[in-house]
């Protein structure tokens, strides 16, 4: 498979999330999130079609699944979806774009499971729990998302990090924690220094996720607190 059908794949499944997400969807919707024409869309739409996804167009409005097309494997009651709505919110606050990014898509894809009475509400609430602090908040580091993953599989990352006296310096890092108190902060073992440091990742200027694994550091957060503070 080229790129071009994997691309394809890809943009045909986020399009049935929406469908999956909201009540009705037009097409002009789906072209801006996607950056293409009308045109294709009206293609992809006929491919889910043609592939047995039952998307219904209501005239003059717009693209919608036949309700009760897919059975959740999870069910949220109202109050579970409306506390997930508030999360979101909340996680709006935060000044990493892909954390919010991440968690954003994967709101979409919780609201795609609900049922249609229940998504319209969590929608209204959507609409309704909006703060001008939050949507105009200024985004200050975009790297905490690939900071998880790497902590998550032991990856060594090599990072250009900027410290408070503005002096610059490559190191090699073992992320081992992430914290917040106002700002994130990274606890990882620095090679470099040979010994954990703090690192804030609005500091780090370059960033790239090696393929090659670090020992895993065997404590926990609160050991680590213990031990070295």
């Amino acid at each position: 498979m080229d790129y071009s059908e994997t691309n394809r794949l890809s943009r045909l499944t986020a399009i049935l999330i929406q469908l999956q997400t909201k009540r009705i969807v037009t097409a002009s919707e789906l072209a801006t999130k996607f950056n293409i024409s009308k045109r294709t869309i009206y293609r992809d739409i006929k491919a889910l079609e043609q592939s047995g996804v039952p998307v219904l167009t209501e005239e003059g409005k717009g693209y919608t699944l036949m309700d009760g097309y897919r059975i959740p494997p999870v069910m949220f009651t109202e109050k579970q979806a409306n506390a997930l709505i508030l999360a979101e919110q909340l996680v709006l606050k935060n000044n990493d774009a892909s954390f919010i990014k991440d968690y954003s898509e994967a709101i979409d894809k919780i609201k795609s499971i609900l049922k249609y009475t229940v998504k319209d509400k969590t929608n209204l609430l959507t609409d309704r729990t909006q703060y001008n602090q939050v949507i105009n908040q200024e985004r200050n580091s975009n790297n905490l998302s690939d900071l998880q993953n790497a902590l998550t599989n032991y990856n060594l990352v090599k990072i250009e990090y900027i410290n408070k006296e503005n002096s610059i310096s490559i190191r090699l890092i073992e992320p081992f924690a992430i914290l917040n108190s106002e700002n994130w902060y990274l606890i990882a073992f620095c090679r470099l220094r040979n010994e954990f440091r703090f690192f804030r990742p609005d500091r780090i200027q370059k960033m790239e996720i090696l393929t090659e694994k670090f020992e895993p550091h065997n404590m926990t957060l609160q050991e680590y607190f213990d031990k070295y503070h």
